[in-house]
């Protein structure tokens, strides 16, 4: 982890602490979540039943966010985790144990989706890895990974990456036909190989939502990777409607379900399953969807939400994308010190 990111997550955990002693005698629930990733209204609508206030911290990548999970004393009730950290971290004790009994909503859920949240989280929301980019810039749709990792001259210096070990080689591995989850190091000095030519080309190696918002680059980045729905969080926060654009390239991607867990350790833990209930119950997960312009894994959510939102592809992905996808597994602890490794030495090339 950069020493910025160490000094954002620093931050933002105090932060969380300070908001949560604020509110003197009332209780607060701590949520580790991405940035604009669940609607306000939802968290207010369950302030005002409960009484209950939800502070959030952000984190910017799945390595920060693990950081904190891993940290006894980081205070966090409910978190925001990807299917393979749903499975390590409640083995490890870290996470509670999710069953129907406390968390009702959960009969809402296929089994599909449930098991890979691996019975420590509900699944929140789901989708795909891609391009986005803005169209004022960028003339074309991209439609080749090969468009993001050896870009057109003019996009020198217009690229953002993003260092987490998983998601910074889903781009490399499957423009080379390769797994996302490759443990192997000829198949990693590969995908190296194609990051170190395209490194000259990167402005930065911080999330595109984070880096968007630093305004000594922010207007910038013409062309990212980044997860679908994102499109949107950048266009509100570029203030530009519709600029920025997502794109699936043709070689495949990494098709992703994040779930929302809560902690063992949480002193709150019966407040914060309620909350995970509220969240997960039909009504919020329609309204989640909705707002976030994102797919929801809740089949009694999918018969609240608009016709033309399910039909529209860039939000559900058609099926031939789909079966091109894979999902993120566990990799080897070799495997994970390699690409940290590899994604260290980007900054020598750029």
């Amino acid at each position: 982890m950069t020493s910025m990111r160490k000094t954002f997550m620093a931050v933002s955990v105090a932060l969380g602490a300070s908001l949560a002693a604020s509110h003197g005698q009332a209780e607060t629930l701590n949520l580790l979540i991405w940035e604009s990733y669940i609607d306000q209204k939802i968290l207010d609508r369950w302030t005002e039943k409960s009484g209950v206030a939800v502070n959030q911290i952000y984190y910017d990548s799945g390595d920060a966010r693990d950081e904190v999970l891993s940290d006894p004393a980081s205070n966090i009730d409910l978190a925001v985790v990807g299917e393979n950290g749903a499975e390590l971290f409640g083995k490890r004790g870290i996470l509670e144990p999710l069953t129907r009994d406390n968390v009702p909503s959960l009969k809402d859920y296929k089994p599909e989706w449930t098991s890979r949240c691996a019975g420590y989280a509900m699944p929140y929301l789901w989708g795909t890895m891609g391009i986005v980019y803005r169209s004022d810039m960028v003339k074309s749709t991209p439609t080749s990974w090969n468009d993001l990792m050896a870009p057109a001259p003019a996009l020198k210096k217009h690229i953002a990456m993003y260092d987490d070990h998983n998601e910074a080689f889903v781009a490399p591995l499957a423009l080379l036909g390769k797994s996302i989850n490759a443990n192997d190091n000829e198949t990693l000095k590969a995908a190296f190989e194609v990051m170190k030519k395209q490194a000259p080309f990167v402005l930065t190696y911080d999330y595109v939502i984070t880096s968007i918002q630093n305004p000594d680059i922010g207007q910038n980045i013409y062309m990212a990777i980044a997860y679908s729905g994102d499109q949107h969080v950048l266009n509100d926060k570029a203030g530009t409607p519709g600029v920025w654009r997502y794109a699936v390239p043709k070689e495949g991607t990494l098709s992703w379900l994040d779930c929302m867990a809560v902690t063992a350790a949480s002193p709150r833990k019966k407040l914060a399953l309620q909350l995970l209930d509220f969240i997960g119950s039909p009504e919020s997960a329609a309204s989640n969807a909705e707002a976030l312009t994102m797919p929801t894994a809740s089949d009694a959510a999918l018969k609240l939400i608009p016709a033309e939102m399910l039909s529209n592809t860039e939000i559900y992905p058609p099926a031939d994308i789909l079966a091109k996808s894979q999902y993120q597994k566990e990799l080897s602890v070799q495997s994970v010190q390699t690409r940290r490794r590899i994604i260290s030495a980007m900054a020598n090339f750029q």
